[in-house]
């Protein structure tokens, strides 16, 4: 079994840009237990008080995962530690020349010496301590070995190499591994993504027998951050085949908390969690996949907690045009479905997005279909200013029936979007996934385009907006999705209560 050791909130925290407070740090670090993750490194103690605190609340949250509190080889960085309450340390010591010389500017003697004395005071006060070789891959490995013999002898409970400029190869990564597997300790690696090999360099130490492994959500960390948490884990279990305790159907939901409460979104193209890594256009694809999803899926969409989407352009196929419409409720003649694949395309070659949306008006004027839409705005206003919390008053006509909500944000979208949020779910549990701002032209007066998702219940549709107000295009784009979810929902016929 393969322990995870997750550093989101101490070593991704570093990402420039990112700043948690303790509340935020608890929710992902609940998030991270109800994940079965092994070992939360919820901060640095010694760092700002806000991460003093973030530990605190983690010590007595009582979770299952072992929570730690990053420190340096020195006393009082234990002490601040030892007073928040963790159950362990991540010792973090330099090893290599280049970081003796210039950062620490102490000889090899004297860090072990160092060493020595901060495992063995941590060890007195109780703590659980890992002892990371910082810098270690560019370490010789005579005195990367000396280093955590000295740590092993003098107490510590876990032993880790760390890759910290991210210079490692697979093959590298599996030798030294190798070399270093036997020291009577279980071994981790913390590796870096600076050539982009951290995921498999991280791979290769596992296959090599590392016995933990330090990771992030979605790879974040400083410069090109760490292993990705959701690569690892599924490369360990379907490449490996090695076993975790990882709820693996968690991670997009986990992937998705973290960027929201990070600000730092998840590239589309991200392995395992991004927003195409399960969705398919071309048309080729697409057949192969309605008819068996492994032909282009290395991994079944539910495993990681999403869903296959299947999305319609230039590279579409007439099998998935119709498969999206019929997930539209939408039911065209062959003729009428010949038609209106020609004018997906030709939509596609006009470098144009086809949302869902799009592709039920398409349908609509084809099969000239009453375009049916439940949901009408009938006013919006913004308020903002300096000194003045951003608010957003929005009236909607939804089936003949008016609703009013109000919403306050960041900035005045913020806010708009907020207040129809309240809207969708007091109408019929909608809940806005995704919100991209697509295309912005040049000039004071330019066209902004909105790309939006939204879902009700496992059905989830995407959506566009284009204005020259941003509020107005997100406004759009969210109103035309909720427009698309609910045209079918109200052509249905009123159930029977006595039925239902």
């Amino acid at each position: 079994m393969i322990k995870i050791f997750d550093t989101t909130l101490r070593d991704g925290e570093q990402t420039p840009g990112v700043s948690l407070t303790p509340d935020k740090k608890l929710r992902i670090a609940k998030m991270l237990d109800e994940a079965n993750v092994d070992i939360i490194e919820g901060g640095f103690a010694s760092v700002s008080e806000g991460d003093f605190q973030a530990l605190k609340l983690m010590a007595k949250e009582n979770l299952n995962a072992e929570v730690c509190s990053m420190t340096r080889a020195n006393i009082q960085d234990i002490d601040t530690a030892i007073k928040t309450e963790v159950s362990g340390i991540h010792l973090v010591v330099p090893t290599s020349k280049i970081h003796l010389e210039y950062k620490l500017r102490k000889s090899m003697d004297e860090v072990l010496n160092l060493t020595q004395k901060c495992v063995e005071y941590a060890k007195k006060h109780g703590l659980i301590v890992e002892l990371s070789a910082e810098d270690g891959s560019r370490t010789e490995v005579n005195f990367l070995k000396k280093f955590f013999k000295v740590g092993i002898q003098s107490g510590v409970d876990r032993i880790c190499i760390c890759d910290t400029v991210g210079v490692l190869t697979p093959e590298k990564s599996y030798q030294l591994i190798l070399k270093l597997k036997n020291l009577g300790k279980p071994l981790g690696v913390h590796y870096h993504n600076d050539f982009g090999l951290a995921t498999a360099n991280t791979l290769a130490a596992v296959k090599a027998g590392a016995n933990h492994v330090h990771v992030t959500v979605n790879g974040l960390g400083e410069r090109a951050g760490n292993a990705a948490l959701e690569e690892v884990v599924m490369g360990i279990i379907h490449l490996l085949n090695f076993k975790v305790k990882i709820k693996t159907e968690k991670l997009y939901e986990l992937s998705r908390m973290v960027s929201r409460l990070t600000g730092v979104p998840v590239q589309p193209n991200k392995a395992i969690v991004g927003e195409n890594a399960f969705t398919h256009e071309s048309g080729i694809h697409t057949k192969a996949i309605l008819s068996y999803p492994l032909t282009y899926e290395p991994l079944t969409p539910e495993i990681v907690g999403v869903r296959r989407r299947l999305t319609v352009g230039k590279h579409a196929g007439l099998s998935s045009v119709k498969a999206l419409l019929e997930k539209l409720n939408i039911h065209p003649t062959e003729e009428q479905l010949n038609e209106i694949f020609r004018r997906v395309k030709s939509l596609g070659d006009k470098g144009k997005i086809v949302t869902d949306s799009d592709l039920q008006a398409i349908a609509e004027a084809v099969m000239g279909l009453p375009q049916i839409r439940p949901i009408k705005l009938k006013g919006l206003t913004v308020t903002t200013g300096d000194r003045i919390t951003p608010t957003a008053s929005v009236r909607l006509e939804v089936n003949g029936q008016e609703f009013v909500e109000a919403g306050v944000g960041v900035g005045p979208v913020d806010a708009a979007i907020n207040a129809i949020k309240k809207l969708g779910e007091s109408i019929a549990d909608i809940v806005l996934e995704e919100y991209h701002v697509k295309a912005i032209t040049g000039g004071t007066d330019a066209v902004v385009e909105v790309l939006v998702r939204l879902k009700k219940g496992d059905k989830s549709v995407t959506a566009s907006g284009a204005h020259e107000d941003i509020v107005m295009a997100s406004v759009e784009a969210v109103l035309s999705g909720m427009n698309t979810l609910l045209t079918s929902y109200f052509k249905q016929p009123k159930k029977n209560n006595k039925n239902s």
